[in-house]
């Protein structure tokens, strides 16, 4: 019988996660395909592992179905789901050979001596160890422990093989080696592999399908090629390899305008004259003449990367990457090419441009044209401002307003950082607070999946009474 990868094996549908009040998965909905690859990809804390803890049997969603082969499985135990695991910390048993370490799990299921030694005989062919039967698990290499840990989870046939990070612990040769070795066995075996891994390129290396996901949410599925070069958006272009992404305006269908170049492009629908964030991967700008492009720059950065060479250029201000087999050497000036197939358009992440929010004034001094406010939680002085006690004031900050307190101390803390993505002139950090998202503009490049305190500068701000407000 061929092969079906249409074949949906694993369904989650509206799965829904929090712990202490903290979102972990918000309502996800994924199908993974018989005899399918499929890597689970973002950074830490987005989600990944708990997706993989679900799929396992090791944790019940708070919300949504689970379903097997069209099975709901919610409330299933991990031993009774054709399902197994390999964690990065492999778990051998350290007194047992390799041969009675792959062997155990039949041995609880008191599979007959024959079997057994026909199956782990077989496993360890398909995993290239054949002859290391007798040999001590803790005289084998990180590779050949994790081929054990792997021959372990599969030798009793399970529909789906889940893999945490197998290859975290590993050296950068070994991961290579052992990323096309996975695939390998994936192959041999038929069996759907189910990959966490905040490494991109191991995503593009093995899989059929990725999933990139962040902050508990899923932001694309697709084959590898597809989400490289169709990004939904910023993040997953941030996140999938090098890119040049930058702020633009589509200015009509398949025009678009970068640096206040007009450039031609091939996609449409975006409306006219709207802001948008546009991808350009370094492969796809040709370096020609400066008088042959409209985009013209100065290279400031030359590194040799063995197939190409990365040049740093600066163009109007803003910082862009080329991958080039020939160099143009520092200081040099050369036009940027960009055949209109390779600009690649997408919606904003944050559509306003400036961060609005309500205020109530708790407390006014006149005297000393001083107030005090309190934003969700967070009560602080604004000076220079008077409006009476009770009145609800929306202010208004532009991006460079906003800051991350060095010395922890901000008008709002705990605020989370979701994404941090360079845009040429500036980080772009979109962070959450309990009741709404912000946008910042900074310099320094920030950890996401943290928690900060964020600090406002009011004298860049607009502020004024709520519509619909009236002073009392």
């Amino acid at each position: 019988m061929a092969n079906n990868k249409n074949d949906v094996i694993i369904s989650l549908r509206d799965i829904f996660v929090e712990f202490d009040g903290e979102v972990i998965l918000n309502h996800i909905n994924l199908d993974i395909k018989d005899k399918e690859f499929l890597t689970i990809l973002g950074p830490s804390g987005c989600g990944k592992t708990t997706t993989l803890r679900i799929i396992g049997g090791f944790l019940e969603p708070e919300q949504g179905t689970v379903t097997f082969e069209g099975e709901k499985i919610n409330g299933l135990p991990p031993y009774k789901r054709n399902v197994n695991t390999v964690f990065q910390k492999y778990s051998l048993f350290p007194h047992l050979n390799v041969f009675d370490n792959i062997a155990f799990g039949m041995k609880i299921k008191k599979l007959p001596k024959n079997e057994i030694k026909r199956r782990v005989k077989e496993m360890l062919a398909i995993v290239d160890l054949k002859g290391y039967e007798k040999r001590s698990v803790s005289k084998l290499s990180g590779g050949q422990q994790q081929r054990v840990a792997i021959a372990r989870a599969l030798v009793c046939d399970p529909k789906v093989l889940l893999l945490d990070e197998p290859l975290g612990a590993l050296d950068l040769k070994l991961r290579k080696n052992m990323q096309w070795e996975l695939k390998q066995i994936q192959q041999k075996t038929n069996t759907a592999f189910v990959y966490v891994t905040h490494d991109q390129e191991e995503a593009l290396t093995m899989s059929d399908t990725v999933v990139v996901m962040n902050n508990g949410v899923i932001e694309q599925i697709g084959a590898p090629a597809d989400v490289y070069n169709e990004p939904v958006n910023a993040f997953v272009a941030d996140f999938i390899g090098e890119a040049n992404i930058l702020n633009g305006t589509m200015l009509d269908d398949c025009r678009v305008k970068i640096l206040g170049e007009e450039l031609e492009c091939v996609d449409k629908g975006f409306g006219q004259n709207t802001p948008v964030d546009i991808v350009i991967r370094p492969e796809d700008i040709e370096v020609v003449k400066p008088e042959e492009a409209k985009l013209v720059g100065e290279v400031t950065e030359v590194v040799f990367k063995g197939v190409h060479y990365e040049m740093t250029v600066m163009c109007k201000g803003c910082e862009w990457i080329i991958h080039s087999t020939e160099c143009s050497p520092v200081g040099s000036k050369i036009g940027m090419k960009i055949i209109p197939f390779n600009i690649q358009i997408m919606n904003k992440m944050f559509l306003a441009e400036k961060n609005t929010f309500y205020a109530e004034v708790i407390s006014a001094s006149e005297e000393e044209n001083k107030i005090t406010v309190k934003v969700e939680d967070s009560e602080f002085d604004i000076e220079n401002y008077y409006f009476e006690t009770g009145s609800t004031l929306e202010i208004s900050l532009p991006p460079r307003a906003l800051s991350i307190a060095g010395d922890g101390v901000g008008h709002i803390d705990d605020v989370y950082i979701e994404s941090v993505i360079f845009k040429g002139e500036h980080n772009e950090i979109i962070l959450e607070s309990d009741e709404q998202k912000w946008l910042m503009q900074s310099d320094v490049d920030e950890q996401v999946a943290t928690y900060v305190p964020l600090k406002f500068d009011f004298t860049q701000a607009e502020i004024k009474l709520k519509e619909g407000a009236n002073e009392t």
